[in-house]
């Protein structure tokens, strides 16, 4: 036998593992890969499209039959469909998983830092600020179940402080994390807008002497509890006709204490009444 006939031979008997049958009849619910950097363009409000970095994680069920799954399949599925990332073509993805893995159920989770460019209140110059987006999206059958998540940077002054000090209020950066699931598509730009409209104030990557001093009486005049801050995240979502459930946390890190402040509401969102 010729040498490359014997490298065709053994080939073809690579041994399976993960094929393999297992008998202690255990069911994995999820099953895949994580932390798997990878560029993406993400569609965006402004610009159509975003080129940024995404870390993800693809999963699938396996059934108790079977020792293991085919790790390589979630990086050539992935791979397959291009850098183009945005709610349309995230079905595509579930269900190629599901057949090329013979899976039940499949599972995507997409972070990324994404890019707003804005302006500071009073010179006027512009500059990129940052922030957290993460789609979470799993298929069972045909049903599609997508969150998208946003995570938001804040300026948040508080009311106690302002009432009861003779020169001042404390204030602190607060996060605000808003996971939603919508009838249509929602631009992760609109949920930034509500959530910053909802603090003391919102943040700026570059600031001038004038800028500090607007965002600085504006906060002060504008106090709000880490309450408050929830609250007006989640009024500004019931009254959005997309928003079909969400879940809003903020955190304060604190200035004045050893300890950060924290507050979550969870709820599908109101029906917006319409007025006659």
């Amino acid at each position: 036998m010729s040498r490359t006939g014997k490298n065709k031979s053994s080939a073809h008997k690579l041994d399976d593992k993960q094929s393999e049958r297992d008998t202690r009849e255990l069911r994995i619910d999820k099953v895949g890969v994580r932390g798997l950097r990878f560029p993406i363009q993400v569609r965006d409000r402004a610009r159509s499209v975003q080129n940024t970095v995404a870390t993800i994680g693809m999963f699938v069920d396996l059934p108790m039959e079977f020792k293991g799954t085919h790790m390589s399949r979630f990086v050539e599925v992935l791979n397959a469909h291009g850098n183009v990332i945005h709610v349309e073509n995230i079905g595509d993805i579930l269900r190629e998983l599901q057949k090329k893995l013979h899976a039940a159920t499949s599972h995507l989770e997409i972070e990324f830092p994404y890019f707003m460019a804005k302006k500071s209140p009073v010179s006027r110059q512009e500059s990129l600020m940052d922030y957290v987006a993460r789609f979470d999206a799993a298929a069972c059958g045909a049903e599609i179940d997508f969150v998208l998540t946003v995570k938001v940077n804040v300026t948040t002054l508080c009311p106690c402080s302002k009432a009861i000090a003779k020169y001042g209020a404390h204030n602190q950066r607060g996060e605000v994390t808003v996971a939603l699931r919508f009838r249509k598509i929602i631009w992760i730009e609109d949920v930034i807008e509500m959530v910053e409209a909802s603090a003391s104030s919102e943040l700026y990557a570059l600031l001038k002497r004038q800028d500090e001093k607007a965002v600085t009486e504006r906060a002060y005049e504008n106090p709000v509890f880490v309450e408050d801050l929830v609250r007006n995240v989640a009024l500004r979502l019931n009254a959005h006709p997309l928003v079909t459930w969400y879940k809003v946390e903020a955190e304060n890190f604190e200035s004045i204490h050893n300890h950060n402040a924290y507050a979550c509401i969870e709820q599908a969102a109101a029906i917006p009444v319409k007025k006659p």
